[in-house]
């Protein structure tokens, strides 16, 4: 058991089971697959366009995927916020949750939509490589507006359902959006039947398709358990802006910690390109194979967070918190090892999944097996701890232990494997394992403590 019980047990009905987690865990990971699989088959589509159209969505994607990333990040916050008022019981703190983390969203959103139309055609014509692209990137960038509007409204009603334990809701919206927006792109970028060749703009257009049929299912669910909180009189501290607030200083720290994940892992990619071109290689194809599989277990995390953030808003005992997050620790190294099992096939596939790889390459991507196969343990162990920290309020510990991370070591030590020493990119890859060595214990540290017993409000 964990340190730090003071109160008395509360019922074991109380306390959620290990089959709890995993329902809410499993779709999580179904939807994160899912929107990765969206992201490469889009991008499968545009390569039949040529090596240009490629590049020009990559240009887009710099601008866009930061502004996505940043209200997902403050989605996640919202989820939380939402648990908690889920677990009081208490409909206005739910009302509240919901309204302020869609205000936050939407704000957000349009502040970026101005921002784009104004400063966006400079920063594609900085980033792109020639007038083609830019011109490319800019018309693929004005559709996708749209769709990151869209979005935003979406993640509102996404992170209030997974609040609420109802994650299946946004993976089965995603199984109306990925084939709309699959097949409307293939349409729309080539012109079939009779429709627009539009190209590049296709693929946003199918896009939009998608993120709008999904809005339209979550919002039609939405409404129909909730309407619009209209027999919910009132809002928390007596005012949504005051509310909003509040919810905004809870939930900055999270969007703070993936600015600063998203910032380093650029830095960290612009040093791995003075690699030689296999090693560099390597590491370009292996990345997305591991955020991939990592969602295996990151979804578990992700959920132990949810069911916390209900129990601190039950106000469950220290001893009943205790209890169910042992347990949660306990299949949280279960699921670690299935994703090490996932790279150890994954590392052993490239062969097959990459025929043409030449052997250097393949010498290169052998060589993080060893990393891999202990780096889900470490890492697991730390997303427990900052996703149960995020539940219990205190987000900006776990956002000053990822900065330190991310800019007092990997991105230091980074460049001093690459640029000064020049070692062998085995070990440029183990600085992974390191970085999750580093946060060890200063993540477990607070849990231990015992301070995130109760709601920090």
């Amino acid at each position: 058991m964990i340190p730090g019980s003071k109160s008395v047990t509360s019922p074991d009905s109380d306390i959620p089971t290990t089959a709890e987690i995993f329902a809410i865990s499993w779709p999580l990971a179904l939807r994160a697959v899912m929107m990765f699989s969206i992201v490469i088959i889009d991008l499968y589509l545009v390569s039949f366009l040529g090596e240009e159209a490629v590049a020009s969505i990559g240009v887009a994607t710099v601008i866009s995927g930061l502004l996505m990333g940043m209200t997902l990040a403050f989605a996640n916050a919202m989820q939380i916020k939402v648990a908690q008022a889920y677990g009081t019981g208490e409909p206005l703190e739910l009302k509240t949750a919901f309204f302020g983390g869609l205000l936050i969203n939407v704000t957000l959103i349009l502040s970026g939509t101005v921002l784009i139309l104004f400063f966006g055609q400079t920063l594609v014509e900085m980033l792109a490589h020639t007038a083609d692209i830019a011109d490319n990137a800019s018309q693929y960038l004005q559709v996708f507006i749209l769709v990151m509007l869209a979005e935003a409204v979406s993640a509102a009603f996404t992170s209030h359902f997974n609040g609420c334990g109802r994650t299946r809701l946004s993976f089965y919206s995603f199984l109306i959006s990925a084939p709309a927006n699959i097949g409307s792109s293939i349409l729309l970028i080539f012109g079939l039947y009779g429709l627009p060749e539009l190209g590049l703009a296709g693929a946003a257009w199918g896009s939009f398709i998608g993120a709008l049929l999904r809005l339209l299912f979550l919002a039609a669910v939405f409404f129909r358990h909730h309407g619009l909180f209209q027999n919910v009189d009132g809002w928390k501290h007596n005012s949504l802006i005051t509310a909003t607030k509040k919810q905004f200083n809870f939930s900055w720290p999270i969007a703070a910690t993936f600015i600063s994940m998203t910032f380093a892992n650029q830095a960290c990619m612009a040093i791995y390109a003075n690699l030689s071109i296999y090693q560099f290689a390597a590491m370009t194809l292996i990345m997305p194979w591991v955020r991939i599989a990592g969602q295996l277990s990151y979804t578990w995390t992700q959920a132990t967070g949810i069911l916390i953030a209900q129990l601190l808003g039950k106000s469950l005992s220290s001893a009943s918190l205790n209890k169910f997050l042992s347990r949660a620790w306990r299949w949280a190294f279960v699921s670690a090892f299935i994703v090490a099992t996932a790279y150890a096939l994954i590392i052993f596939a490239t062969r097959l999944i990459y025929a043409d790889l030449a052997e250097e390459t393949r010498l290169a991507l052998l060589s993080f097996l060893p990393v891999l196969l202990l780096v889900p343990f470490p890492r697991t162990s730390n997303a427990i701890c900052g996703n149960v920290l995020r539940a219990s309020g205190d987000t900006r510990s776990s956002m000053n232990i990822h900065l330190a991370a991310n800019w007092l070591f990997m991105v230091p030590m980074t460049a001093l494997f690459v640029l000064i020493l020049d070692v062998s990119v085995a070990w440029v890859f183990a600085l992974f394992l390191a970085e999750e060595l580093v946060k060890f214990p200063l993540f477990h540290r607070r849990i231990w403590s015992g301070e995130w017993h109760r709601l920090k409000q």
